[in-house]
């Protein structure tokens, strides 16, 4: 069995330290700003997967490459209702809701 290498530590641990434990304000905005994040990312990658250009995704949503570029990019918030059109018209596909209560 490997001795595990005591410089090496988890990403919660690296996360409390360096933000803040669960339950901080500083945590709470961390991770209120890593799903607006994660939802940019899963545009990008479901864009990417149907082969299309922010400005081809743009045009079927109804809206600009400049707009889709800032969500990829976590600068702009989202409306939900710009949120529905881009996923249903610009990727054809269906947004799923879920809510979680610790």
């Amino acid at each position: 069995m490997k001795a595990k290498n005591k410089n090496l530590t988890s990403l919660d641990d690296f996360i409390d330290k360096n933000v803040g434990t669960l339950g901080t304000p500083q945590r709470e905005q961390f991770e209120n700003q890593y799903d607006t994040f994660k939802l940019g990312v899963l545009i990008q990658q479901a864009r990417e997967q149907k082969g299309l250009t922010q400005e081809q995704l743009a045009q079927l949503a109804g809206t600009n490459k400049s707009y889709i570029s800032k969500l990829e990019r976590n600068l702009k918030d989202i409306r939900f209702s710009t949120l529905q059109r881009i996923i249903n018209d610009g990727l054809g596909g269906h947004l799923n809701i879920s809510i979680n209560i610790d």
